[in-house]
Order: structure tokens, then C-alpha cells, then sequence
């Protein structure tokens, strides 16, 4: 047998937590203003080795992984989704960092970690201080963005939604070649993910998380956008401040995501790294030093950036 596999990151502490069907093991260092970190697919919460030590230098930093993937074990969801929608699984965290003693906080949301960051800002506006989003737009502009060439791309989207079991039982035939492709063409830089994460991620993708993770793709296409709809034809907002970045070298961001988030938030900034899809692993220097002024310096009264 090799040597086990320890999918946390080295310097933080780490705790079983229950939320109603969900067994998390969230991990906590630093000191500071509380901040979140969510990861997205098909990852874990290790994808922030590089950039959450740098973070707990001047914040308390939580990870965690995803309802599903990783070491947060739930039940499968159902037919459409359920139990995996992004409002579900916001509400989960929320209690969860009421668990651990934070009731008002900061979220980062990677891909689908983003997705249930945006949530958690227009769900629980009392517990999010400040939003960060990695690489997306809001669930229901992606769906209606997916033409033509984007649609190729973003294949995950519709093939994991499939009614189950017929996604489950592809992927898990031959799921580490299916993680290595995603892994490798969707980065922008060549050997960005360490063979170390990348063993991590292999590890963690057992046939359970994968029926995990297509719940939380068939919610998206039935539950999850129709959400979004309704908010967006109702007009409801993310009040607090939002920052945005996104990979340079990501096709379908060429035309970056500002004007689609500055229908959803009353103050949005943020800009391109020099990345593909994967900017915490690509680009952690620069990503940790925007999110520290983000975090830390910015005041209270953060202003739009029209530029």
C-alpha cells in the first residue's frame, strides 16, 4: 500500500461539523476578518494550498469542500438535482460558519464554489460581508452565453446532467483519464496543477463524488437557473461589494464578466489574471495579493469601478 493521502492543507486545523444530511470537515487558520474559500470542479477545497497560508497571514481563512465532493459527505440527490441546488447548499455553509463562530464574513467562490458564493450573498445578506467570484457569471447568463463555441467547451454542463445513472457510470469508467483531460485543458499553463494536487483531486474522485457532483450539475440545469431567473426578473440584488476576477486565457471570458455582474451587484471591480480556468493554481501570487487589499484594505464603502 502507498502512503495515505491527506487532502487538507498544511497549517490549518480541522474539525467534523454535521449540517443536516452533510458531514463537513472544514479547516481553519489565521487570524483576522473571517473570510470563506470555495472551490470549484473538479477539485477540492486543496486548490487554495498556494493561496490561503498567504491569506491567514492578516485573516482567519475556512476551507472547505463542496456539499459532495471531497470529505463533505452527503446522500445523493435526487432525479432533478435536489438537495444539491446552489440556495441548498448555501444555506448549509451559512450554518456552518454560524457552527464555527462566524456570523459575518467574506466568501470566495472558484466555478461551482462561486455559484454558491452569489447565493450565499442574495440569500444571506446578513452573513456576507464582502463577495469574491472566480471565472463565472451568474448560472442563468452562462446557460443563455452557451452557443456556438462556448458550448463545446462548457460540454460538463449538459453531459453531467444527464438523468442518472448514465453520467455517473461513463465518468467513473474511466475517471482518472476524464480528471487529467479536465485538468489539462482547462489550464492555460502547462503543469500548473502540481502532480501532489493532482493525486489529491484523483483521490477524492471516487464514484460516490461523482454521483455527488452530477446532482450538483443536473441542479443547475433544472433547479439552479430557473432561481436565478426568477431573481433577475425580480430585480434582487448582491448589495455588498464584489469582486470579480477571471482567467485571461479562458475562451469563453475573452469578453470578460463585469457588464453581466453589474446587473446582479451594486458595486462590482475586478479584472483578467494571467491564467487559464484555473486562477488559484495558475496565478496564486496575484490572486492572493488582489484578494489581501480586497479582504483587508478596502473600506466599507467600496466603490463601483466603471473603467
Amino acid at each position: 500500500m502507498g502512503t495515505p493521502i491527506d487532502p487538507g492543507i498544511s497549517g490549518f486545523d480541522y474539525r467534523a461539523v454535521a449540517v443536516g444530511p452533510t458531514s463537513y470537515r472544514p479547516g481553519t487558520a489565521g487570524r483576522g476578518r473571517p473570510v470563506l474559500l470555495l472551490h470549484g470542479f473538479p477539485q477540492t477545497h486543496y486548490c487554495w494550498h498556494r493561496v490561503a497560508p498567504v491569506l491567514a497571514e492578516r485573516n482567519t481563512v475556512v476551507v472547505c469542500d463542496l456539499k459532495g465532493y471531497g470529505e463533505s459527505r452527503s446522500p445523493p440527490g435526487g432525479p432533478l438535482g435536489e438537495g444539491y441546488s446552489k440556495r441548498e447548499m448555501a444555506a448549509e455553509l451559512v450554518e456552518l460558519m454560524e457552527r464555527l463562530g462566524f456570523e459575518r464574513y467574506s466568501v470566495v467562490g472558484h466555478d461551482r464554489g462561486g455559484r454558491v458564493a452569489y447565493r450565499m450573498a442574495l440569500d444571506h445578506p446578513h452573513a456576507v460581508e464582502r463577495l469574491c467570484v472566480l471565472n463565472i457569471v451568474p448560472t442563468v447568463d452562462q446557460f443563455e452565453r452557451m452557443a456556438a463555441e462556448a458550448a463545446l467547451e462548457y460540454y460538463p454542463w449538459f453531459f453531467l446532467a444527464q438523468p442518472p445513472p448514465i453520467a455517473e457510470r461513463l465518468v467513473s469508467a474511466s475517471a482518472e483519464c476524464f480528471l487529467r483531460h479536465l485538468l489539462t485543458s482547462w489550464a492555460g499553463t502547462p503543469g500548473a496543477i502540481s502532480a501532489q494536487a493532482a493525486e489529491r483531486y484523483l483521490h477524492a474522485f471516487t464514484p460516490e463524488a461523482i454521483s455527488r457532483i452530477c446532482a450538483d450539475y443536473r441542479a443547475a440545469f433544472h433547479i439552479d437557473r430557473l432561481t436565478d431567473a426568477e431573481d433577475r426578473a425580480a430585480g434582487r440584488k448582491i448589495h455588498c461589494p464584489v469582486f470579480v476576477h477571471w482567467g485571461a486565457e479562458e475562451g469563453s471570458m475573452s469578453d470578460g464578466p463585469l457588464p453581466v455582474w453589474r446587473q446582479w451587484a451594486d458595486a462590482v471591480q475586478g479584472g483578467p489574471l494571467a491564467s487559464g480556468h484555473f486562477v488559484a493554481e495558475e496565478a496564486p501570487e496575484e490572486l492572493a495579493a488582489s484578494l489581501r487589499s480586497f479582504l483587508v484594505e478596502a473600506p466599507p464603502s467600496y466603490t463601483h469601478d466603471r473603467a
